[in-house]
């Protein structure tokens, strides 16, 4: 696709999502909506406990050449993983979007502009998941069903906004924080200590944190657990 040609796709798929936004507005209510299982809509922090699975789940906005060579080696070891992914970055990124789907990974919503959702209105919360959810459909012909809020910030508004679009909100069980600390020990060891089966495991694409994934999946596969997609991991019944 020629930069001209993607331009225009990404700007009418701009254009029906505000279209949408504006004609659906009026027909929202302020209620909270019921959500799996009858419950209201809440966000999931793991998976299946007593299942053997557990995720990655790789949240982009930048460093495309470290996303790429952390697919090559999840490849390398058969292990699978979700990367929830930013709008802005996706637009310019079709070739590794491709690349990620088609290694049998998931790919997942991240929001467009890396926003403070918690303190977005319905409206705004429901833009910015909507148009993600447009751009990498239209980029990769992926249907993304799962929103991770960036810095993990959401309220009510994002779940309902999250519930209307038919997304799951997920949220993790733990955080290696390679956004702040470089240390290969802390990340590994964060990511890997005291492991439980549907664990949600949070990390980024830095080259520090590429550089600890080979010891990482090493300790998850050798542990006795599997590396599957979030979706695989939290199924319908996630708590």
């Amino acid at each position: 696709m020629t930069g001209r040609k993607r331009i225009t796709v990404i700007t009418n798929i701009i254009l029906a999502v505000i279209i949408t936004a504006v004609i659906s507005v009026s027909f929202i209510g302020e209620e909270p909506l019921p959500a799996y299982g009858g419950k209201e809509a809440e966000a999931i922090y793991n998976g299946n406990r007593a299942g053997g699975g557990v995720s990655l789940m790789i949240n982009v906005y930048e460093n495309t050449e470290v996303v790429e060579a952390m697919v090559e080696t999840l490849n390398a070891f058969g292990a699978r993983a979700t990367f929830f992914v930013g709008g802005c970055w996706a637009d310019d990124n079709a070739l590794a979007l491709k690349k990620i789907a088609e290694s049998g990974h998931e790919l997942a919503n991240h929001g467009y502009f890396h926003k403070d959702h918690k303190s977005l209105g319905y409206e705004e919360n429901k833009q910015e998941i909507e148009l993600t959810g447009a751009v990498v459909e239209a980029l990769s012909g992926v249907k993304p069903r799962l929103f991770a809020p960036p810095s993990g910030s959401f309220g009510r508004n994002t779940l309902n906004a999250a519930y209307d679009l038919g997304y799951k909100v997920i949220m993790w069980s733990k955080d290696t924080i390679d956004w702040r600390d470089e240390s290969e020990s802390k990340i590994i060891s964060r990511a890997t200590d005291n492991l439980t089966g549907g664990d949600l495991i949070l990390m980024h694409p830095k080259p520090h944190t590429l550089r600890c994934l080979p010891e990482i999946i090493a300790r998850i596969l050798s542990g006795g657990y599997s590396l599957v997609t979030v979706s695989e991991n939290i199924g319908d019944t996630a708590a």
